[in-house]
Protein backbone atom coordinates (compact mmCIF):
# COMPACT_ATOMS: atom_id res chain seq x y z
CA UNK A 1 0.00 0.00 0.00
CA UNK A 2 1.43 3.35 -1.05
CA UNK A 3 2.13 6.00 1.54
CA UNK A 4 -0.63 8.64 1.35
CA UNK A 5 0.56 11.95 -0.04
CA UNK A 6 0.33 15.18 1.96
CA UNK A 7 -3.01 16.78 1.09
CA UNK A 8 -1.81 20.24 2.05
CA UNK A 9 0.64 19.98 -0.86
CA UNK A 10 -2.09 19.09 -3.37
CA UNK A 11 -2.81 22.21 -5.47
CA UNK A 12 -6.50 23.02 -5.48
CA UNK A 13 -9.08 25.78 -5.87
CA UNK A 14 -11.44 26.85 -3.10
CA UNK A 15 -14.84 27.88 -4.43
CA UNK A 16 -17.10 27.79 -1.35
CA UNK A 17 -15.94 29.96 1.52
CA UNK A 18 -18.14 32.55 3.23
CA UNK A 19 -16.66 35.85 4.33
CA UNK A 20 -17.30 36.06 8.09
CA UNK A 21 -17.19 32.27 8.32
CA UNK A 22 -13.58 32.30 7.14
CA UNK A 23 -12.45 34.08 10.33
CA UNK A 24 -9.98 32.51 12.70
CA UNK A 25 -11.52 31.87 16.16
CA UNK A 26 -8.64 33.75 17.78
CA UNK A 27 -9.35 36.77 15.58
CA UNK A 28 -13.00 36.72 16.57
CA UNK A 29 -12.04 36.76 20.25
CA UNK A 30 -9.72 39.73 19.73
CA UNK A 31 -12.24 41.73 17.70
CA UNK A 32 -15.03 41.02 20.18
CA UNK A 33 -12.80 42.32 22.96
CA UNK A 34 -11.90 45.36 20.85
CA UNK A 35 -15.55 46.35 20.35
CA UNK A 36 -17.01 45.08 23.63
CA UNK A 37 -19.16 42.45 21.92
CA UNK A 38 -20.40 39.74 24.26
CA UNK A 39 -19.82 36.37 22.65
CA UNK A 40 -21.95 33.36 23.60
CA UNK A 41 -20.05 30.37 24.93
CA UNK A 42 -20.52 28.61 21.59
CA UNK A 43 -18.22 31.18 19.94
CA UNK A 44 -15.50 31.48 22.55
CA UNK A 45 -14.74 27.94 23.59
CA UNK A 46 -12.17 27.23 20.89
CA UNK A 47 -14.15 24.25 19.60
CA UNK A 48 -16.92 24.28 16.96
CA UNK A 49 -20.41 24.86 18.37
CA UNK A 50 -22.93 22.05 18.35
CA UNK A 51 -25.32 22.89 15.52
CA UNK A 52 -28.25 21.27 13.81
CA UNK A 53 -29.87 23.43 11.17
CA UNK A 54 -32.28 20.95 9.62
CA UNK A 55 -35.15 22.56 11.52
CA UNK A 56 -35.94 26.27 11.65
CA UNK A 57 -34.92 26.65 15.28
CA UNK A 58 -31.52 25.12 14.55
CA UNK A 59 -31.02 27.32 11.49
CA UNK A 60 -31.95 30.39 13.53
CA UNK A 61 -29.27 29.49 16.09
CA UNK A 62 -26.68 29.02 13.35
CA UNK A 63 -27.63 32.34 11.76
CA UNK A 64 -27.57 34.12 15.14
CA UNK A 65 -24.02 32.92 15.82
CA UNK A 66 -22.95 34.02 12.35
CA UNK A 67 -24.54 37.45 12.82
CA UNK A 68 -22.80 37.95 16.16
CA UNK A 69 -19.46 37.12 14.58
CA UNK A 70 -20.17 39.47 11.67
CA UNK A 71 -20.96 42.31 14.10
CA UNK A 72 -17.29 42.26 15.11
CA UNK A 73 -16.21 43.40 11.64
CA UNK A 74 -16.61 47.16 11.88
CA UNK A 75 -13.62 48.88 10.32
CA UNK A 76 -11.57 48.59 7.12
CA UNK A 77 -8.63 47.20 9.08
CA UNK A 78 -10.86 44.38 10.38
CA UNK A 79 -11.82 43.51 6.81
CA UNK A 80 -8.20 43.57 5.69
CA UNK A 81 -7.19 41.33 8.56
CA UNK A 82 -9.93 38.79 7.91
CA UNK A 83 -9.11 38.57 4.18
CA UNK A 84 -5.35 38.37 4.76
CA UNK A 85 -5.75 35.58 7.31
CA UNK A 86 -8.22 33.69 5.11
CA UNK A 87 -5.66 33.83 2.30
CA UNK A 88 -2.89 32.64 4.61
CA UNK A 89 -5.00 29.69 5.77
CA UNK A 90 -5.81 28.73 2.18
CA UNK A 91 -2.18 28.87 1.11
CA UNK A 92 -1.31 26.65 4.07
CA UNK A 93 -3.89 24.14 2.82
CA UNK A 94 -2.55 24.05 -0.73
CA UNK A 95 -5.05 26.37 -2.36
CA UNK A 96 -3.83 28.30 -5.37
CA UNK A 97 -7.12 30.05 -6.07
CA UNK A 98 -9.86 31.30 -3.73
CA UNK A 99 -13.27 32.73 -4.54
CA UNK A 100 -14.61 34.18 -1.30
CA UNK A 101 -18.36 34.78 -1.04
CA UNK A 102 -19.81 37.92 0.53
CA UNK A 103 -23.05 39.87 0.84
CA UNK A 104 -21.71 43.43 1.13
CA UNK A 105 -25.03 44.76 2.46
CA UNK A 106 -24.23 43.01 5.75
CA UNK A 107 -21.10 45.12 6.25
CA UNK A 108 -22.34 48.38 4.72
CA UNK A 109 -23.70 49.97 7.97
CA UNK A 110 -20.21 50.03 9.54
CA UNK A 111 -18.27 50.79 6.35
CA UNK A 112 -20.02 53.84 4.96
CA UNK A 113 -22.57 52.24 2.66
CA UNK A 114 -22.90 49.49 0.09
CA UNK A 115 -20.43 50.75 -2.50
CA UNK A 116 -17.69 51.68 0.02
CA UNK A 117 -18.14 48.27 1.69
CA UNK A 118 -17.62 46.38 -1.56
CA UNK A 119 -14.66 48.56 -2.51
CA UNK A 120 -13.01 47.97 0.88
CA UNK A 121 -13.53 44.22 0.46
CA UNK A 122 -12.12 44.21 -3.07
CA UNK A 123 -9.12 46.30 -2.03
CA UNK A 124 -8.48 43.88 0.84
CA UNK A 125 -8.67 40.92 -1.55
CA UNK A 126 -6.24 42.56 -3.95
CA UNK A 127 -3.79 43.35 -1.14
CA UNK A 128 -4.00 39.83 0.34
CA UNK A 129 -3.49 38.26 -3.07
CA UNK A 130 -0.34 40.31 -3.67
CA UNK A 131 0.97 39.59 -0.17
CA UNK A 132 0.39 35.83 -0.16
CA UNK A 133 0.61 34.96 -3.85
CA UNK A 134 -2.84 33.36 -3.73
CA UNK A 135 -5.10 34.02 -6.70
CA UNK A 136 -8.20 35.52 -5.12
CA UNK A 137 -11.53 36.88 -6.36
CA UNK A 138 -14.99 37.68 -4.96
CA UNK A 139 -18.41 36.18 -5.46
CA UNK A 140 -21.17 38.62 -4.45
CA UNK A 141 -24.14 36.81 -2.92
CA UNK A 142 -27.70 37.97 -2.40
CA UNK A 143 -29.76 36.87 0.61
CA UNK A 144 -32.82 34.85 -0.31
CA UNK A 145 -34.48 35.97 2.94
CA UNK A 146 -34.65 39.51 1.52
CA UNK A 147 -36.68 41.01 -1.32
CA UNK A 148 -35.64 40.02 -4.86
CA UNK A 149 -35.32 43.71 -5.76
CA UNK A 150 -32.37 43.90 -3.38
CA UNK A 151 -30.81 40.98 -5.23
CA UNK A 152 -31.14 42.91 -8.50
CA UNK A 153 -29.37 45.89 -6.95
CA UNK A 154 -26.55 43.61 -5.82
CA UNK A 155 -26.34 41.96 -9.23
CA UNK A 156 -25.93 45.33 -10.94
CA UNK A 157 -23.28 46.30 -8.40
CA UNK A 158 -21.46 43.00 -8.91
CA UNK A 159 -21.39 43.53 -12.69
CA UNK A 160 -20.14 47.08 -12.20
CA UNK A 161 -17.15 45.74 -10.27
CA UNK A 162 -16.38 42.78 -12.53
CA UNK A 163 -13.18 44.51 -13.62
CA UNK A 164 -12.17 44.96 -9.99
CA UNK A 165 -12.34 41.31 -8.96
CA UNK A 166 -15.98 40.17 -8.81
CA UNK A 167 -16.33 36.94 -10.79
CA UNK A 168 -19.69 35.51 -9.77
CA UNK A 169 -23.11 36.00 -8.25
CA UNK A 170 -24.68 33.77 -5.62
CA UNK A 171 -27.78 33.29 -3.50
CA UNK A 172 -27.39 32.15 0.10
CA UNK A 173 -29.22 31.66 3.41
CA UNK A 174 -32.11 29.30 4.18
CA UNK A 175 -33.13 27.67 0.90
CA UNK A 176 -36.45 26.70 2.46
CA UNK A 177 -37.39 30.39 2.16
CA UNK A 178 -37.99 32.22 -1.09
CA UNK A 179 -38.41 30.56 -4.46
CA UNK A 180 -35.38 30.45 -6.74
CA UNK A 181 -37.43 31.79 -9.64
CA UNK A 182 -38.10 34.99 -7.67
CA UNK A 183 -34.42 35.81 -8.20
CA UNK A 184 -34.26 34.93 -11.88
CA UNK A 185 -33.97 38.55 -13.01
CA UNK A 186 -31.04 39.20 -10.67
CA UNK A 187 -29.22 36.20 -12.07
CA UNK A 188 -30.01 37.24 -15.62
CA UNK A 189 -28.41 40.64 -14.89
CA UNK A 190 -25.34 38.91 -13.49
CA UNK A 191 -25.00 36.47 -16.41
CA UNK A 192 -25.48 39.21 -18.98
CA UNK A 193 -22.66 41.06 -17.21
CA UNK A 194 -20.33 38.09 -17.62
CA UNK A 195 -20.54 36.72 -14.08
CA UNK A 196 -20.94 33.04 -13.32
CA UNK A 197 -24.11 31.96 -11.51
CA UNK A 198 -23.52 30.05 -8.27
CA UNK A 199 -26.64 29.88 -6.07
CA UNK A 200 -26.97 27.64 -3.02
CA UNK A 201 -29.24 24.62 -3.37
CA UNK A 202 -29.63 21.00 -2.35
CA UNK A 203 -28.46 21.32 1.23
CA UNK A 204 -31.40 21.87 3.59
CA UNK A 205 -33.95 20.83 0.99
CA UNK A 206 -33.89 18.03 -1.54
CA UNK A 207 -33.18 17.57 -5.24
CA UNK A 208 -35.94 19.99 -6.25
CA UNK A 209 -33.91 22.97 -5.03
CA UNK A 210 -30.95 21.88 -7.19
CA UNK A 211 -33.27 21.54 -10.16
CA UNK A 212 -34.62 25.03 -9.50
CA UNK A 213 -31.06 26.40 -9.54
CA UNK A 214 -30.50 24.82 -12.94
CA UNK A 215 -33.85 25.61 -14.55
CA UNK A 216 -34.70 29.00 -13.03
CA UNK A 217 -31.26 30.52 -12.39
CA UNK A 218 -29.19 28.71 -15.04
CA UNK A 219 -26.52 27.89 -12.50
CA UNK A 220 -22.99 27.11 -13.64
CA UNK A 221 -22.22 25.97 -10.11
CA UNK A 222 -24.44 24.97 -7.21
CA UNK A 223 -23.46 25.75 -3.63
CA UNK A 224 -23.61 22.34 -1.91
CA UNK A 225 -25.87 20.37 -4.28
CA UNK A 226 -25.35 17.11 -2.37
CA UNK A 227 -29.05 16.26 -2.19
CA UNK A 228 -28.98 15.76 -5.96
CA UNK A 229 -27.71 12.29 -5.05
CA UNK A 230 -31.31 11.37 -4.24
CA UNK A 231 -32.38 11.75 -7.90
CA UNK A 232 -30.63 9.73 -10.63
CA UNK A 233 -32.10 11.80 -13.45
CA UNK A 234 -30.84 15.00 -11.82
CA UNK A 235 -27.38 13.48 -11.39
CA UNK A 236 -27.28 12.75 -15.12
CA UNK A 237 -28.37 16.32 -15.86
CA UNK A 238 -25.61 17.78 -13.68
CA UNK A 239 -23.02 15.50 -15.24
CA UNK A 240 -24.14 16.19 -18.82
CA UNK A 241 -24.13 19.95 -18.28
CA UNK A 242 -20.87 19.91 -16.32
CA UNK A 243 -22.42 21.87 -13.46
CA UNK A 244 -20.06 21.99 -10.47
CA UNK A 245 -21.38 21.08 -7.04
CA UNK A 246 -19.51 22.95 -4.30
CA UNK A 247 -19.61 20.15 -1.73
CA UNK A 248 -18.75 20.93 1.90
CA UNK A 249 -18.56 17.59 3.76
CA UNK A 250 -17.73 18.86 7.25
CA UNK A 251 -20.47 21.48 7.01
CA UNK A 252 -23.05 18.88 5.95
CA UNK A 253 -22.41 16.83 9.07
CA UNK A 254 -22.06 19.81 11.41
CA UNK A 255 -25.47 21.15 10.32
CA UNK A 256 -27.16 17.77 10.57
CA UNK A 257 -27.83 17.34 6.85
CA UNK A 258 -26.16 13.93 7.30
CA UNK A 259 -25.56 12.10 10.56
CA UNK A 260 -21.95 11.11 9.93
CA UNK A 261 -19.22 11.69 7.38
CA UNK A 262 -19.80 8.34 5.68
CA UNK A 263 -23.37 9.41 4.86
CA UNK A 264 -22.32 12.39 2.71
CA UNK A 265 -22.82 11.10 -0.86
CA UNK A 266 -19.40 12.02 -2.24
CA UNK A 267 -19.03 8.64 -3.93
CA UNK A 268 -22.47 8.81 -5.49
CA UNK A 269 -21.77 12.20 -7.05
CA UNK A 270 -18.24 11.29 -8.13
CA UNK A 271 -19.21 8.01 -9.76
CA UNK A 272 -22.15 9.66 -11.53
CA UNK A 273 -19.68 12.02 -13.20
CA UNK A 274 -20.88 15.14 -11.39
CA UNK A 275 -17.93 17.56 -11.09
CA UNK A 276 -17.25 18.73 -7.55
CA UNK A 277 -15.25 21.41 -5.75
CA UNK A 278 -14.75 20.60 -2.08
CA UNK A 279 -15.16 23.62 0.18
CA UNK A 280 -14.89 24.56 3.85
CA UNK A 281 -18.06 26.73 3.92
CA UNK A 282 -17.67 28.39 7.36
CA UNK A 283 -14.51 27.19 9.18
CA UNK A 284 -15.24 29.50 12.13
CA UNK A 285 -18.37 27.51 12.92
CA UNK A 286 -17.51 24.09 11.51
CA UNK A 287 -13.93 23.79 12.72
CA UNK A 288 -12.13 22.63 9.57
CA UNK A 289 -10.60 24.23 6.52
CA UNK A 290 -9.97 23.18 2.95
CA UNK A 291 -7.43 20.36 3.19
CA UNK A 292 -9.57 18.69 5.87
CA UNK A 293 -12.36 18.23 3.31
CA UNK A 294 -10.00 16.18 1.14
CA UNK A 295 -8.97 14.22 4.22
CA UNK A 296 -12.64 13.40 4.84
CA UNK A 297 -12.90 12.10 1.27
CA UNK A 298 -9.83 9.96 1.81
CA UNK A 299 -10.60 8.67 5.30
CA UNK A 300 -14.36 8.21 5.22
CA UNK A 301 -15.04 7.55 1.52
CA UNK A 302 -11.94 5.67 0.44
CA UNK A 303 -10.83 8.14 -2.22
CA UNK A 304 -7.43 7.19 -3.61
CA UNK A 305 -4.77 9.78 -4.27
CA UNK A 306 -5.59 9.59 -7.98
CA UNK A 307 -9.25 10.31 -7.20
CA UNK A 308 -8.33 13.13 -4.83
CA UNK A 309 -6.18 14.62 -7.59
CA UNK A 310 -9.19 14.45 -9.91
CA UNK A 311 -11.30 16.26 -7.30
CA UNK A 312 -8.66 18.97 -7.18
CA UNK A 313 -8.69 19.19 -11.00
CA UNK A 314 -12.46 19.56 -10.97
CA UNK A 315 -12.18 22.43 -8.48
CA UNK A 316 -9.72 24.22 -10.76
CA UNK A 317 -11.79 23.65 -13.89
CA UNK A 318 -14.89 24.94 -12.12
CA UNK A 319 -13.21 28.15 -11.02
CA UNK A 320 -13.08 31.55 -12.66
CA UNK A 321 -9.28 31.48 -12.61
CA UNK A 322 -7.47 32.76 -15.72
CA UNK A 323 -6.11 30.11 -18.08
CA UNK A 324 -2.52 30.67 -16.95
CA UNK A 325 -3.45 30.06 -13.31
CA UNK A 326 -5.47 26.99 -14.23
CA UNK A 327 -2.61 25.51 -16.26
CA UNK A 328 -0.16 26.06 -13.41
CA UNK A 329 -2.47 24.44 -10.85
CA UNK A 330 -3.31 21.49 -13.10
CA UNK A 331 0.39 20.90 -13.76
CA UNK A 332 1.03 21.05 -10.02
CA UNK A 333 -1.67 18.44 -9.41
CA UNK A 334 0.04 16.10 -11.90
CA UNK A 335 3.37 16.68 -10.15
CA UNK A 336 1.79 15.92 -6.75
CA UNK A 337 0.40 12.64 -8.05
CA UNK A 338 3.72 11.71 -9.63
CA UNK A 339 5.66 12.39 -6.44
Amino acid sequence: MEHPRDLTLLPKAHLHLHFTGSMRPSTLLELADKYGVHLPDALKGGTPPQLRATDERGWFRFQRLYDIARSCLRAPEDIRRLVREAAQEDVRDGSGWLEIQVDPTSYAPHLGGLIPALEIILDAVDAASRETGLGMRVLVAANRMKHPLEARTLARLAVRYAERGVVGFGLSNDERRGMARDFDRAFAIAREGGLLAAPHGGELTGPSSVRDCLDDLRAARVGHGVRAAEDERLLRKLAERGVICEVCPASNVALGVYEKHEDVPLRTLFEAGVPMALGADDPLLFGSRLAAQYEIARRHHGFTDAELAELARQSVRGSAAPEGVRAKLLSGIDDWLAS
